[in-house]
């Protein structure tokens, strides 16, 4: 029977069923002449939001009233005449709403099917909705130059989080943290940094920091490091040969700081890809000469390659014209002395992703402020002879610390802006992946530092987790109170005669559709969402609906509901890899 429920989606199961009775009908009223023979219109099946109005609402008799040249009620009535038996079937009954609405009201066969699929599969909610698809989840990439930033902290619990998603839609996903070591940030860090290691030796007036240089604290800590373990030697070497030593010590410490922090923030990649690979490799050339073949590009007369970005971004919603001229504004993909720009190499590492290693979708997580970016990545990969939808880009707006209902913009430990390191020296990294994982990526988020550390039912990540702590509890009780769950034949017959239950059964049913619904939109928030609307519902359980004191079979049938609920619950927050707690 576990097999039965394997990737099993009750909620889709349920709109299938209906769909289908309701066609069945439709098509038998037709036969019976009661109905004009013609093809079905397109009609909607959907799960209504006051279960009062069924289990699955459908508009066959509104869609189709124009085709059957009848009033919508007339038909509904038609339908519900042609209905097969229903003894035995997963449908109830059909009862017509308003003008003629068809409500699809469940047997207690889909309820009993829902708690059996999650009682029986550990990995219920799992699906193959995404047929094994390769898919690239690309998200943080932050600059290896410096700290990461409150940007990172939350593109790190939603790109991670989409990840594990889109993992449970039944994809095959790569998480891929692409380092910039490589163009003018790197050339900037080390000029930067040989700077600072010049300070340590003659001062600061004598060798001054440009403004156009990193001013982190963390550069002078990295220089003090190098001239600790190199001394002075440096210091009558080329400018060059300084910097680039620099560069070599430096980054390799940065790029373990970074992959460091995101470990203890729970994040694991797959794939660390280095942008350097791409130069090296040639990659970025044989990009270039395909564009340049293909017509995409063209050699300016100052020597530079430039890109036709508006000819292949307009389609993707960006024209990008000049603000003072009415022609497109072309884009330079290697400069007059010959050095790519860094959007040479973005194409370049898309086209890898696309092209060289096989994925049928590249996901981004980007900033909000790098939305002019997305129409010319995509229309690049047009340019460049692949296909621009197969990347998505998921555009994450800005985070707002709030403690005491007022802003927090700098570090009390440092004074300095707040990094990733910071928050989770504060909060709990439950708290920080959850809070940041509560609203779609397009929504600012207000993170409450105060509530974020609260231990009760106000902090949302808190109140999931005691859901899952009380069934914990509840039984604990019951075996020692000598009562043990018995498995499904203990309750086989069970009707869920109680609202409170079949609330519960609902939300629990909805899970598989949930992930799908969140993969579809790449929108992990909408599941997190989710288990604190399935905790509500096992609160409101608890609170009316007897367990220990209950008659044997009633009881048995609500230990495995728990059980199921306890389930979800688990799946959702390790999918999130939150802690789950059995005791709190």
């Amino acid at each position: 029977m576990k097999e039965t429920y394997k990737n099993y989606n009750p909620r889709q199961a349920s709109l299938d069923e209906a769909r289908a009775l309701l066609t069945q009908a439709a098509q038998a009223a037709m036969a019976a002449g009661d109905l004009p023979q013609v093809e079905l219109p397109d009609f909607i099946v959907e799960i209504p939001a006051d279960p009062k109005n069924g289990d699955v609402a459908c508009n066959l008799a509104m869609a189709g009233a124009r085709v059957f040249k009848k009033a919508p009620r007339q038909i509904a009535e038609t339908i519900l005449a042609h209905l097969p038996d229903l003894t035995d079937s997963p449908v109830d009954r059909v009862e017509i709403a308003g003008p003629g609405f068809l409500n699809v009201y469940l047997s207690t066969g889909p309820y009993t099917g829902t708690v059996y699929a999650a009682t029986l599969n550990e990995e219920y909610g799992r699906t193959d909705w995404g047929k094994g698809q390769k898919v690239n989840v690309e998200f943080v990439s932050a600059n290896p130059t410096g700290p990461m930033h409150l940007g990172n902290a939350r593109g790190g619990a939603l790109g991670d989080c989409l990840a594990a998603v889109l993992d449970w839609a039944g994809c095959d996903v790569t998480r891929e943290f692409y380092v910039n070591d490589a163009g003018n940030q790197i050339q900037k860090f080390g000029k930067s940094l040989s700077v600072r290691y010049q300070q340590i030796f003659v001062g600061e007036e004598a060798a001054p920091l440009p403004e156009d240089c990193y001013q982190g604290e963390d550069i002078k800590v990295l220089a003090r490091a190098f001239a600790d373990q190199e001394g002075d030697k440096w210091m009558t070497a080329d400018e060059e040969a300084r910097k680039q030593a620099l560069i070599d010590f430096a980054l390799p410490k940065n790029i373990a700081g970074l992959e460091r922090d995101l470990a203890k923030y729970r994040i694991a990649y797959d794939v660390w890809f280095r942008e350097s690979t791409l130069h090296d490799s040639g990659a970025v050339q044989a990009v270039v000469d395909k564009l340049l073949a293909s017509g995409a590009c063209y050699k300016a007369e100052d020597g530079a390659i430039m890109y036709r970005s508006a000819q292949f971004s307009e389609k993707y919603g960006a024209a990008n014209k000049r603000k003072d001229e009415d022609e497109a504004k072309d884009e330079v993909l290697v400069r007059a002395n010959g050095i790519p720009t860094y959007f040479a190499a973005d194409i370049a590492y898309h086209y890898n992703k696309l092209a060289v290693r096989g994925f049928d979708k590249a996901i981004d997580v980007w900033g909000a402020d790098h939305h002019g970016h997305v129409a010319r990545m995509k229309g690049a990969m047009d340019a460049v002879g692949l296909d621009g939808t197969k990347l998505d880009v998921v555009l994450m707006q800005l985070v707002k610390l709030v403690r005491d209902g007022q802003p927090v913009r700098m570090s009390k430990r440092t004074g300095k802006a707040i990094t990733l390191t910071d928050l989770l020296d504060e909060v709990p990294i439950d708290s920080a992946r959850f809070f940041f994982n509560m609203r779609e990526a397009g929504s600012q988020v207000e993170f409450d530092l105060d509530l974020a550390v609260k231990e009760d039912s106000d902090n949302p990540v808190y109140y999931v987790q005691y859901a899952h702590a009380r069934i914990c509890s509840i039984l604990k009780k019951l075996a020692a109170a000598g009562i043990e769950y018995e498995g499904i034949h203990a309750w086989a017959g069970y009707t869920w005669p109680e609202e409170a239950e079949r609330d519960l059964i609902r939300a629990v049913g909805a899970f598989p559709a949930e992930i799908v619904g969140a993969a579809k939109n790449y929108d992990p928030a909408r599941i997190t969402r989710y288990v604190i609307d399935l905790a509500g519902s096992f609160h409101k359980f608890y609170n009316s609906c007897r367990i220990l004191d209950a008659e044997p079979a009633t009881r048995q049938a609500r230990i495995a509901l728990c059980l199921a609920v306890k389930q979800v619950i688990f799946n959702v927050l390790t999918m999130f890899k939150i802690t789950v707690p059995e005791q709190m």
